[in-house]
């Protein structure tokens, strides 16, 4: 993690609007505001995102591998080509959220809200879907 850049979470919050490509790698953004933030590309490797709040938020090709989305609000985020190995997504909100070719391998889902989310050509192996709601999700095998 970039320390100089984002010494706390308000730094982060701060920068919302321009964190392409920023190294995140296991910051501690629980309950963090970041709606409509520009994270495309950044590095959140373990970065802790419980409760936080991603509405609209860019993070294409965003790596979250083993990163803690707990009850994230993800509503209308787009996750197109995101790295979401090993995510725990347990009751996050991912509501109208584009997941395009995104990487779920082994993702934690559980109690997920997935509905009219674009899962096109996402890769889900393995990932838990238990009592997910996929009500009208797109990409998705029948």
């Amino acid at each position: 993690m970039d320390k100089e850049r984002f010494p706390n979470k308000k730094a982060v919050e701060g920068q919302k609007a321009d964190l392409t490509d920023a190294n995140l790698t296991s910051a501690n953004l629980t309950s963090s505001i970041l709606t409509d933030a520009n994270l495309s590309g950044a590095n959140l490797t373990g970065a802790d995102l419980i409760d936080a709040n991603l509405t609209g938020a860019d993070l294409r090709y965003a790596n979250l591998t083993n990163a803690n989305l707990t009850s994230a609000n993800l509503t209308s985020a787009n996750l197109t080509g995101a790295d979401l190995t090993g995510a725990d997504l347990r009751y996050a909100d991912l509501t109208t959220a584009y997941l395009i070719d995104a990487n779920l391998t082994r993702a934690y889902l559980t109690d997920a809200n997935l509905t009219n989310a674009d899962l096109t050509g996402a890769n889900l192996t393995g990932a838990n879907l238990t009592d997910a709601n996929l009500t009208g999700a797109k990409g998705l095998d029948n």
